[in-house]
């Protein structure tokens, strides 16, 4: 017997006896649909009229109506009275089974309303069946049908969901991440969906990528909505949450003494947090009165309290230069597991990832030395478990909601057991009396007494009473010890009298360091010694409590810091040569140069100037072993070492140390530090009269300035480099300059230019007998023939370039040839070679640590999945990429990528998403100097060709 069939759930469709039925055109097409999506329900001929001509219906309408009802009752031969003429207008007569939108909607229904989960589960897998596609999706689609479009659409994703969370359930994870992947891309707004992702990845034991998806989720929830994730995926993330693994704070004086009643107060409020409010206490007094010692004491007394860890962190509110709370939000994230690519760059958006970083741990966190409430509300928690200890020397009552403590004097007793801790109670108990005139003249403050102790207990020739004489005298006491703000001064003085000759130089060589943690070896730069252990002097300092060690770095060494106010006060004394603090800077170039060369990735460009005077530097071999982890542990040192370069005159040093320290912030991106210490050394070398340092350093300008997407500032600065290379005799630096100036030029589409440059820097490379930089060039020829579309000379240019890269061990540079051959091979059509050749750049970047590079390379392998029809595959490293360069303010990248995905969404015919990428790609190419191209761009789809151009 003859059946009919109607399918909406993808293209219109009909079926007579199993047989497509051809509807006719457009127009009875769209009718029959907007009958089909109400079954067995008159629709009015105002709506149908409206659905066939929107705002602009003929007088013939009712006419057109009724021949284009004929036409589709002809073609349905003997069912064609299906289609049923009524008073108001006209209704398509359905029987169950006949129309896929009803035994989906049925089918649906049923599932959700099944206890038994095995059935219910078959009849969500049921209900998709019935989905060819997007509904419709052969027609436009009409206003009128909205509601019930997004009804049904909304209710197709429930039963997914639903059918999702059956797998999940049964254990088949594999089956649900595939389809959850493609889920949360195109609906990356539902938590839902992020949850069952989150849950199948945990499922399948891979723990890591269920982190990453609650993360990723947070950021888009975060960027689109401004919003946090609700308590369910909240709750996931943290189940999954890592170990924080943070555990900063500084040693627990062994001999600390006294506040009993205020640790006592402390640890009973922090205690008392009861994880849902932060409790923040803010530690008040003056200089030297033991402010920081009281709240590590605390900290690490609640340490049980906050199973996630204990943070550090110095504020340098007594500096000349407090720490910004952009750096300092940086620094926290960082231990707190973010890596510097997904540092937001607004002081805003740092904070608020900062807040909710903290609002799903239990952290004790330590802010010392803080200047004003205005340096410390950036770093405070806004909800969850975390406490807070702020010291400094100013109470802050305009930083709303802290517990204020008042930190005083010792009492006598605790002064006097503070002395006995340090003197030792036998001597003390001899001479009570001079003791006690000792506390006095101290007048009970901490950092006074462990200064005079020290002096007993590296004098114990000394009797007490002797010692107590010498404060009797006023102008005496003046000198050695004071209070109020001057006390700390009078303390510091003190102690620094105690010391041998060598190492109160040393102290005052530390002074002018700068706020830095600075490794052993600086004491012996001071002192002139090799620096293969570190000094007797610094033991000495350590000891007097003058130098304290503040934590181990990335290499495994101890690393040290004066506190502020010592620092301060060493920068206040006379007689320290200039020579001194040179050698610490020399000692850090030299160790920096060094670093650069042994690093993995040959650096294209200068570390090294030749034909200068030999560099001071700390004999040890250990402290390069790992090239990359010393500059990780020495950044921020090396940063600052620039500035203080400068401020004590030694300009031909401080565009030295810049320029050492661009390898690493080449490989890590740190595009901020690599431009504030090049402005900083292109005018050094300005004011030393070193051509060819001003030439070396706009070189490097110019490459941040790529980076950047400042085309025409890096333009500028690759020509000056150039000329003043050429003006110094340097054919080496003239080529690096050249290759710079011809990449800039081809990212603006000057091709004729940038392929001019890149043949005379291989010229110069080849003059000079540079082969990593002969390699460079021959890419950046091979590059500027393949955007002319001239493939095979292309094509012996990189693989010529490769070969050679790959004969002098140059992986890095073999890599990227790698990966222009690959979009060599893409644009002739042959995609199985250019898979092939970006997996082996892949392979080699990874193998490198070269993260940046394996990311820009998964975009290229996006762009491959696309061609070959992998959509799923390429939606997925296409979206991750695009979430890379907004990350790395890579606009570029970012237009390129969202053309690609323009592209891809073409193809799954989803004009709206298509039209947004395309839209948004067009805007960045308008942006990147009215839309210029890369050599890419040509060869792209003539859809992404026309945003672009």
């Amino acid at each position: 017997m003859a059946s009919i069939s109607f399918r909406v759930l993808g293209p219109l469709e009909v079926r007579v006896a199993g047989r497509r039925v051809p509807i006719g055109g457009p127009k009875p097409r769209m009718l029959l649909a907007a009958l089909l999506l109400q079954p067995n329900v008159a629709v009015t001929a105002d709506v149908l009229t409206e659905v066939l001509w929107p705002g602009a219906a003929p007088r013939s309408a009712p006419a057109n109506l009724r021949t284009y009802v004929h036409s589709l009752r002809r073609r349905f031969g003997e069912f064609g009275d299906r289609l049923q003429s009524r008073p108001s207008g006209y209704t398509a007569l359905v029987e169950p089974g006949e129309l896929d939108l009803a035994e989906f909607e049925d089918h649906a229904h049923r599932a959700f309303t099944e206890p038994d989960r095995e059935r219910a589960a078959g009849l969500s897998e049921t209900a998709c069946g019935f989905w060819r596609g997007e509904i419709l999706e052969d027609l436009p689609h009409s206003h009128t049908w909205a509601a019930t479009v997004a009804r049904v659409t909304e209710l197709r994703l429930a039963v997914r969901e639903h059918r999702l969370k059956a797998l999940i359930d049964r254990g088949d994870n594999a089956d649900a991440i595939a389809e959850l992947r493609g889920l949360v891309a195109d609906h990356p707004l539902r938590e839902e969906l992020w949850e069952h992702l989150v849950l199948a990845l945990d499922g399948a034991g891979r723990t890591t990528e269920a982190r990453q998806a609650c993360e990723e989720a947070e950021r888009v929830l975060r960027e689109e909505l401004d919003a946090q994730p609700g308590p369910r995926l909240r709750g996931l993330r943290s189940r999954l949450a890592r170990p924080v693994s943070v555990r900063q704070l500084p040693l627990d004086l062994p001999d600390f003494t006294g506040r009993d009643g205020l640790v006592g107060d402390l640890t009973a409020l922090l205690r008392a947090n009861s994880g849902t409010r932060p409790t923040v206490a803010v530690l008040s007094g003056p200089p030297g009165i033991g402010k920081s010692a009281l709240a590590v004491r605390v900290a690490h007394a609640v340490r049980d309290e906050f199973p996630d860890g204990q943070v550090h962190l110095d504020l340098g509110g007594t500096s000349e230069a407090p720490r910004q709370p952009m750096d300092m939000l940086a620094e926290l994230l960082r231990a707190l597991g973010v890596a510097d690519a997904a540092l937001p760059k607004g002081l805003a958006e740092r904070a608020a990832l900062l807040r909710s970083r903290f609002a799903d741990a239990r952290l004790c966190v330590l802010l010392d030395d803080a200047g004003a409430a205005a340096q410390v509300r950036p770093l405070l928690p806004g909800t969850g478990g975390c406490a807070v200890l702020v010291t400094g020397r100013r109470r802050l009552p305009d930083l709303s909601g802290a517990h204020q403590f008042d930190v005083d004097v010792l009492t006598g007793a605790e002064a006097a057991a503070l002395l006995d801790g340090i003197v030792g109670a036998p001597r003390t108990a001899a001479e009570p009396a001079a003791a006690a005139q000792i506390l006095r003249a101290c007048g009970h403050l901490p950092l006074a007494i462990r200064v005079a102790g020290a002096k007993l207990t590296h004098r114990p020739a000394w009797t007490l009473r002797l010692f107590a004489a010498r404060l009797q005298d006023e102008q005496r006491r003046l000198d050695e010890l004071r209070v109020g703000d001057l006390a700390v001064r009078a303390s510091v003085a003190l102690s620094y009298e105690q010391l041998p000759m060598k190492a109160a130089r040393a102290f005052r060589g530390l002074g002018a360091l700068g706020p830095v943690r600075f490794p052993g070896w600086a004491v012996s730069a001071l002192l002139g010694s090799d620096g293969s252990t570190d000094s007797d002097e610094l033991d000495l300092l350590i000891d007097a409590h003058l130098v304290e060690t503040a934590s181990t770095d990335a290499t495994g060494n101890p690393r040290y810091r004066l506190h502020d106010l010592l620092r301060c006060f060493a920068t206040e004394q006379q007689g320290s040569p200039r020579e001194d603090l040179r050698r610490v800077l020399e000692g850090y170039l030299a160790l920096a140069t060094e670093a650069a060369r042994r690093m993995p990735i040959h650096f294209f460009g200068m570390t090294e100037v030749d034909g200068r005077k030999p560099l001071w530097r700390p004999e040890n071999d250990t402290l390069l072993a790992d090239p990359t982890a010393w500059f990780a542990a020495e950044l921020r040192a090396g940063v600052l070492a620039v500035t203080t370069a400068v401020d004590h005159g030694f300009d031909d040093l401080a565009w030295r140390l810049a320029v050492s320290f661009t390898p690493y912030f080449d490989l890590r991106g740190h595009s901020e530090d690599w431009l504030r210490t090049h402005e900083i050394a292109l005018a050094a070398a300005r004011r030393a009269g070193d051509v060819r340092g001003q030439a070396i350093v706009l070189r490097n300008i110019g490459q941040v300035d790529l980076y950047r997407d400042a085309y025409p500032e890096s333009e500028e600065a690759f020509g000056e480099s150039h000329r003043l290379f050429t003006s110094v005799g340097d054919d080496r630096g003239r080529a690096i300059a050249l290759a710079g100036l011809a990449t800039a030029l081809r990212f603006r589409g000057a091709i004729d230019g940038s392929h001019e440059h890149a043949q005379r820097a291989l010229e110069l490379f080849r003059q000079v007998g540079d082969r990593h930089g002969e390699a460079v060039a021959m890419i950046a020829v091979g590059a500027a023939w393949m955007a002319r579309r001239c493939y095979a000379t292309a094509g012996r240019w990189l693989g010529d370039a490769r070969a050679l890269a790959a004969e002098i061990g140059d992986r890095h540079r073999e890599a990227h040839a790698f990966k222009r051959l690959a979009l060599l091979c893409q644009h002739q059509g042959n995609l199985s070679a250019a898979r092939e050749h970006v997996d082996r750049a892949i392979a080699i970047f990874d193998e490198l640590g070269d993260d940046h590079c394996v990311g820009y390379a998964n975009q290229n392998l996006g762009e491959l999945c696309l061609c070959t029809g992998d959509l799923a595959h390429a939606r997925l490293l296409l979206v991750n990429s695009l979430n890379v360069h907004r990350r790395n303010g890579d606009r570029r990248s970012e237009a390129e990528v969202a053309g690609l995905l323009g592209e891809l969404h073409d193809t799954l015919s989803q004009p709206e998403r298509s039209q947004d990428y395309y839209e948004r790609a067009r805007a960045l190419w308008h942006e990147l100097e009215g839309g210029a191209i890369r050599d890419e761009v040509p060869d792209s789809p003539p859809r992404l060709r026309s945003v672009s151009g």
